[in-house]
């Protein structure tokens, strides 16, 4: 990966389907969507990447993403809540990444239409486009958060799927959405749900940012619960994960867990990242930063083993690496505004 990632190795795909050429990513201005751009460049794919517009086109992350792979990604903007705009920006494309959506929990409670709306109908909107143009493999991604606290540990892709927030419920719709499409239709469409993703490029408004901006440049971490637990991957091996995905023969229509299959508690997690940030900074619970209690995950931690019998996937990078790495680039971006007022 180079410099950029602290010098660790990117996370290889091993194959590629011999009809996999021109990749559509939705969401591609995002954190996760930017790296699977990245890495699907490395291997040589060309890339529609789909933006969301603005009046300002703004490119989001991709604007991080190495020049040299500029000349192979064609950038489109629009919203995939428009089912007519989206069948043309599927159309020449023969793999669907759709990683499109809001992410932000908390938002959720704000605006649970919104979430519904983008989440759930937009990707039934793609569905149906990538039906009409008859792709070759549609990779949906879904969350962890639809399984809400672990009713039994670590969770596989049977568990039970709660929506303990409208986020999470909007993603079950998709979801769902998604499996119909293969049943119903034959979409050759798969479901991965990433775990805890984490790296270079994430909001600083994220666990993992937010820990690391404290501890370089505030005067205390301050965080919400500390007890929930959460399963970490780095993104280049989730990244890595989606590609296998759309690769792999013979898993139309099933769902694959992208985790570790560890947990460490946000407590924890966050000494882990005072340590290697060098800092001595005391560690602060607030209440103003936790979540509703009905809400609350308590616990993520998943059972890979699916993927890496089907796909042929598993993590690449330590959790240690993975942390240094992101500690490097957070560092190299100079301090953040706001530090105090990030919710955890």
């Amino acid at each position: 990966m180079g410099s950029q990632y602290g010098g660790l190795d990117q996370a290889g795909c091993g194959f590629m389907r011999s009809d996999l050429r021109r990749c559509l990513v939705t969401g591609a201005g995002g954190f996760i969507g930017s790296h699977l751009v990245e890495t699907l460049c490395e291997e040589g794919l060309e890339v529609r990447a789909l933006l969301r517009y603005t009046s300002a086109s703004r490119r989001g992350c991709l604007e991080d993403v190495d020049n040299a792979y500029r000349s192979q990604i064609e950038v489109v903007y629009g919203d995939v809540r428009d089912p007519d705009q989206m069948r043309s920006v599927v159309e020449g494309c023969d793999t669907v990444f759709h990683l499109a959506a809001l992410i932000g929990i908390p938002y959720s409670y704000v605006s649970p239409r919104q979430n519904l709306e983008t989440n759930a109908i937009g990707t039934l909107n793609m569905l149906e486009a990538a039906r009409l143009a008859g792709v070759g493999r549609f990779v949906h991604t879904s969350s962890s958060e639809v399984y809400g606290s672990a009713q039994y540990a670590p969770i596989d892709e049977a568990h039970p799927l709660v929506g303990q927030s409208p986020y999470s419920a909007s993603k079950i719709a998709a979801d769902q959405m998604t499996v119909s499409y293969a049943r119903s239709f034959g979409l050759p469409a798969v479901i991965v749900r990433p775990f805890n993703t984490f790296g270079p490029r994430q909001s600083m408004r994220a666990v993992i940012p937010t820990i690391i901006a404290q501890a370089l440049w505030s005067d205390r971490i301050r965080l919400g619960s500390l007890h929930t637990t959460r399963d970490l991957t780095f993104v280049r091996d989730t990244a890595a994960g989606m590609i296998a995905a759309a690769t792999a023969d013979g898993v139309e229509g099933e769902t694959f867990n992208l985790g570790c299959g560890r947990e460490i508690s946000i407590g924890d997690l966050a000494h882990l990242i005072r340590e290697l940030a060098g800092s001595d900074l005391p560690i602060d619970h607030e209440e103003t930063r936790v979540r509703p209690a009905a809400s609350e995950v308590d616990r993520l931690c998943s059972n890979p083993s699916k993927a890496r019998a089907a796909i042929g996937w598993q993590p690449q990078h330590s959790l240690r690496d993975g942390l240094a790495a992101t500690i490097e680039w957070i560092r190299a971006q100079g301090a953040p505004d706001l530090i105090e007022e990030f919710v955890v």
